[in-house]
């Protein structure tokens, strides 16, 4: 199995090129290849394809194998990887998405994609597109959360994939937060029947701060759907103003929400390696193999 890898921000994945659309990815397998100490190591699983009603198709997966909407730090990788690698010559080209269609426009330099803005989509709002449990229309904004004994404000929201953002105090309560447990927690309530990404953010000045903890990835150093429903989601508190740079881990994004129009992301993706799997890690580390789709005799990548 030949593969690369990827990071925005240091938000990492494993990009499979399958542009004919031959194969099909095991959950398991998915799993076994983005765990970081018997796999190659990764937040997700992108694999890249030829879309008819697009330029390409990002079909995504999170670290633990499910299917996921949407990731922004991973878009803008494939769209470096489709630009350098010549599947395409122009700077500005459309991707399908779970999550709708989106456009992303490469900043190039000397043939390097060194910069990607990536048009997000408008953000919902409604609990059923969230989707989050309650009245259909009603909305989740700034309301108190408690979470493990602790209370937040906190606003929920979809950016193609579902968010709840919780308001921290200050840079050092953030520093200090217990994201695995509380993020855990607020993925796994009932009120989201999908599970949803979380977002802790700070604010001071207009300056955002963030951890996350994704949505069956665990804590990331950076969520590229997280920074818009964050800049998103302070906006709407007053806290910062609509286009905002907010600091991860992992680096810096900047999100310009045109409000009443799309949210617009953008920042860097980096090439690290190409690789192969080999057969004996394949044999062992998974039952699961790469299955052709029905009627395909190619063999796997």
């Amino acid at each position: 199995m030949r593969f690369s890898k990827y990071h925005g921000t240091g938000n990492d994945f494993v990009l499979v090129e399958d542009m004919d659309d031959r194969w099909r990815l095991d959950q398991d397998l998915i799993e076994a290849v983005c765990d970081r100490r018997r796999g190659v190591g990764a937040d997700g699983l992108i694999r890249i394809v030829r879309s008819p009603e697009a330029d390409f198709f990002m079909d995504y997966y999170n670290a633990d194998g499910a299917v996921a909407e949407m990731c922004g730090n991973g878009i803008r990788c494939l769209a470096k990887y489709v630009y350098e690698r010549g599947f395409i010559d122009r700077t500005e080209f459309d991707v399908t998405t779970r999550a709708g269609l989106k456009r992303v426009v490469v900043g190039a330099e000397d043939g390097v994609a060194a910069r990607v803005t990536v048009g997000m989509g408008l953000p919902a709002f409604a609990r059923k597109d969230i989707p989050m449990k309650g009245p259909a229309d009603g909305r989740f904004i700034e309301q108190p959360l408690e979470v493990d004994g602790r209370v937040f404000t906190a606003t929920a929201l979809s950016m193609g994939n579902p968010h709840c953002v919780l308001v921290v105090d200050s840079a050092e309560a953030l520093a200090a937060l217990p994201v695995p447990s509380l993020g855990s927690e607020v993925e796994h309530r009932p009120e989201f029947p999908n599970r949803t990404n979380v977002e802790f953010v700070q604010v001071t000045d207009g300056v955002l701060r963030a951890r996350v903890w994704e949505r069956g990835s665990g804590e990331t150093m950076a969520c590229g759907t997280g920074a818009c429903a964050a800049v998103v989601a302070s906006s709407l508190a007053g806290l910062s103003g609509p286009e905002a740079d907010i600091e991860f881990p992992g680096g810096v994004l900047h999100v310009d929400w045109r409000q009443d129009e799309d949210v617009y992301l953008t920042g860097p993706a980096v090439w690290v390696y190409d690789g192969e799997l080999s057969a004996e890690w394949l044999s062992h580390a998974t039952a699961a193999e790469w299955r052709p789709r029905a009627g395909a005799t190619e063999r796997a990548p």
